[in-house]
């Protein structure tokens, strides 16, 4: 099997939960550590992800325009087209979230004014009048995400419990729609797709990706970005979205023990210019793998061996998320026997 190594860049985890240390320039050298990793000529799957405000959308721009071109499926842009009005994802929010949240669709649209019809035709013999025109009640009305929102981010046990149900009825559409979105890129033989994915690990979806990119900020970074995009949020609601999900740090170590140069952590905290800096260095160092050369075009026109390398990829993802549970399961059963 014909391989090439790609320079892997790990970022170590801090130690401290709520204030992670940001690498400085003079400094990189000695928080990353180099090592390398042969990548197959297979098509690779890039889960791009990274918590709100982290510059994730700005990756993704990157990534899917020139000079890379990459082909990119937006998970978010997929969990808004599922929950269109008609949907069976719409239908189940409706029936549970509807009851107890009023504001849960957008108002109606106003009817334009009608404009006159053209005088009728002379006719011959008086004409029935025609029915009076009303606008079409029957359209169903989008959700109202804000309001959606405010139900489900939160960390009281009643949030959680909402957000868990909306996942629930969101990701497995969002899963689907994204299957049929790889399945037609690997058809046209590209040689790796990027799936920008938010959760990726909150949803499971980790060990279905051949290399992780996760975007990470520091949580004041987080909470600046997300006040000056979003500033109808209070510094509460702001809060609340960004502790509702996985916190940076477990995501940077989630990242880093993948090992085997299937995992990047970039940190953004400068301008777009450095940031796409960072970006570049992990697509060149990519660019070696990916389904290119007599192996690919094989992997490409024999569908049993794919599905075979696929399965081996997805069993050591699944292994690897599992040894980290049970790491992260042991380091809380060591705290709750200090605190005793």
């Amino acid at each position: 099997m014909d391989h090439r190594e790609v320079q892997h860049l790990e970022i170590l985890p801090s130690p401290h939960p709520l204030h992670i240390e940001i690498p400085q320039p003079a400094k990189v050298n000695s928080i990353l550590s180099l090592t390398t990793a042969s990548v197959s000529f297979t098509m690779l799957l890039i889960g791009l992800t990274g918590n709100i405000a982290t510059g994730k959308s700005t990756v993704s721009r990157i990534l899917s325009s020139p000079p890379y071109s990459l082909p990119l499926i937006d998970a978010d842009l997929l969990a808004r087209e599922v929950v269109l009005p008609g949907t069976p994802a719409y239908r189940k929010i409706i029936d549970h979230f509807g009851p107890t949240t009023p504001d849960l669709l957008l108002p109606p649209t106003p009817p334009s004014e009608p404009q006159s019809p053209p005088p009728p035709p002379p006719q011959s013999q008086p004409q029935p009048p025609s029915p009076p025109t009303t606008p079409s009640q029957s359209t169903p009305r989008p959700l109202d995400r804000a309001a959606l929102g405010r139900r489900v981010f939160g960390s009281t046990p009643d949030r959680q419990r909402d957000r868990a149900v909306l996942n629930s009825i969101i990701h497995p559409a969002v899963r689907w729609a994204i299957f049929y979105k790889i399945l037609y890129y690997y058809l046209r033989g590209h040689w790796a797709i990027v799936l920008d994915i938010p959760l990726l690990y909150e949803s499971a979806l980790d060990p279905y990706v051949s290399f992780i990119l996760l975007v990470a900020s520091r949580p004041e970074t987080q909470m600046r970005r997300l006040r000056s995009r979003d500033p109808h949020l209070s510094a509460k609601e702001a809060e609340d979205r960004v502790g509702s999900q996985m916190g940076m740090e477990e995501k940077v170590g989630r990242t880093g023990a993948r090992g085997g140069g299937r995992g990047v952590v970039v940190w953004n905290e400068g301008g777009r210019e450095e940031l796409g800096e960072r970006v570049g260095e992990v697509v060149r160092g990519l660019e070696g793998g990916g389904r290119r050369g007599v192996w690919g075009w094989w992997l490409w026109g024999s569908p049993y061996v794919a599905v075979a390398v696929a399965g081996w990829e997805v069993w050591r993802g699944w292994t690897g998320r599992q040894e980290w549970e049970a790491r992260k399961k042991r380091r809380i059963e060591k705290r709750e026997l200090i605190k005793l």
